[in-house]
């Protein structure tokens, strides 16, 4: 039945993330103790308060549609949420909640994109940003960043990848998979370019309370004549570790919230009422919860770091942010005598019986992803079985 199949979804790219997650399940299912580095959230569970208030929502009889956008109590907490981390005031009609923050960002390109419009990707990128603008018709730009540029886009990169159909360019801070952070200075100079050729910034936040060290995030929407030419996307996953109630929105100019929360009327009819409750107070209750998870992170990084740059053939820039390590792994494969990183991904799963994500998702051949959300003991296990693959078959 392929011939059935519209275009736009035969060209999508299956998720990386989910091919290596669905091997590793298969692997665990066969009787094989298999450590899964590609989990893209917090190992804690939800904080009891939270837990509490959507069990008590569900008894008080809160289990019916809400508004497209989302409950009135959960845009007026996003509006104080924004204004408390950020100083920037928004009202009720920039505010659209979302069947979580990949739903907002599906929504905003479908509601900006028509056929042909460019937007600007810097590589790497989180692995839905192409399909999506895809799905809306639209055409992935993608920018090379490395190294030298701590992989975050330049002013010069920026400038040189306009074009007269450029309508967005997608910033993510701290950014999955690098974990590296803009600072306001970076942010200026890019923000400079922006205005210049009248773009849309697509401010995807949703790791901005992972900070470590000296970081400090800085959202582009606070400098000067930005906040109306920025979306910003965030919501509840990473930060209050709630990726499974699906809870994250988008602020922004109201015409664009606007047709997004009539994409989604037609779409999802709502976020799950439950769930915008148990968000309510996520925002508004306190947030000593957030912290303790962002302290257990940045302890595990300093473990983690110096043992996965102690593994032959490794190298990676110590991230600032988020929870993940972004490695460069060429090297390595080499000595274990595969011609790509994906081909020693693939036997590191099936002989380390370690799942990490290839760099080719990503959009970069020679590097990996791990996430060291998990117990730190078993990360740490993982990078000794990587070691020991690399030595036993160096070559």
């Amino acid at each position: 039945m392929e011939h059935l199949l519209a275009q736009r979804v035969k060209q999508l790219t299956p998720s990386t993330t989910l091919a290596i997650t669905a091997k590793a399940k298969a692997l665990k299912a066969s009787g094989q103790d298999v450590i899964g580095l590609g989990a893209g959230e917090p190992d804690f569970n939800t904080p009891e308060r939270i837990i509490e208030v959507a069990c008590q929502a569900a008894r008080d009889g809160d289990t019916k549609y809400t508004p497209s956008g989302g409950t009135v109590a959960l845009k007026d907490a996003i509006i104080e949420k924004t204004k408390r981390d950020s100083n920037l005031t928004f009202t009720r009609p920039e505010v659209m909640v979302a069947s979580g923050a990949k739903h907002a960002l599906y929504a905003l390109f479908q509601a900006i994109l028509d056929e042909g419009d460019e937007v600007i990707i810097p590589v790497p990128y989180w692995v839905s940003y192409p399909e999506q603008v895809k799905l809306a018709d639209g055409v992935p730009v993608y920018v090379d960043t490395n190294e030298e540029t701590m992989f975050k886009l330049t002013p010069e990169l920026l400038e040189a990848a306009i074009t007269d159909r450029t309508k967005a360019v997608i910033l993510n801070s701290p950014s999955n998979p690098t974990g590296m952070i803009y600072t306001e200075s970076e942010l200026t100079a890019l923000a400079d370019v922006v205005k210049r050729h009248d773009l849309l910034v697509v401010s995807d936040e949703i790791y901005e309370k992972l900070v470590y060290g000296d970081a400090k995030f800085v959202s582009i929407a606070t400098l000067p004549d930005m906040r109306e030419r920025t979306i910003i996307i965030n919501g509840v996953s990473k930060s209050h570790a709630m990726t499974g109630w699906r809870i994250g929105y988008a602020v922004g100019d109201k015409t664009i919230i606007e047709a997004m929360t009539n994409l989604a009327s037609h779409s999802t009819s709502n976020p799950t009422s439950i769930a915008q409750a148990a968000a309510v107070e996520a925002y508004n209750g306190p947030q000593d919860d957030v912290e303790m998870m962002r302290v257990s992170f940045a302890e595990r990084l300093e473990i983690v770091y110096e043992r996965l740059i102690a593994i032959p053939g490794i190298t990676c820039l110590k991230p600032q942010g988020a929870f993940y390590l972004y490695a460069n792994a060429k090297e390595a494969a080499t000595m274990s005598g595969y011609d790509s990183v994906d081909a020693w991904c693939e036997a590191v799963l099936g002989e380390a019986f370690v799942a990490l994500v290839p760099g080719s998702g990503f959009g970069q051949d020679d590097y990996v992803r791990l996430s060291y959300a998990t117990e730190l003991k078993r990360v740490l296990e993982a990078l000794d079985r990587v070691e020991d693959f690399i030595t036993r078959n160096a070559r």
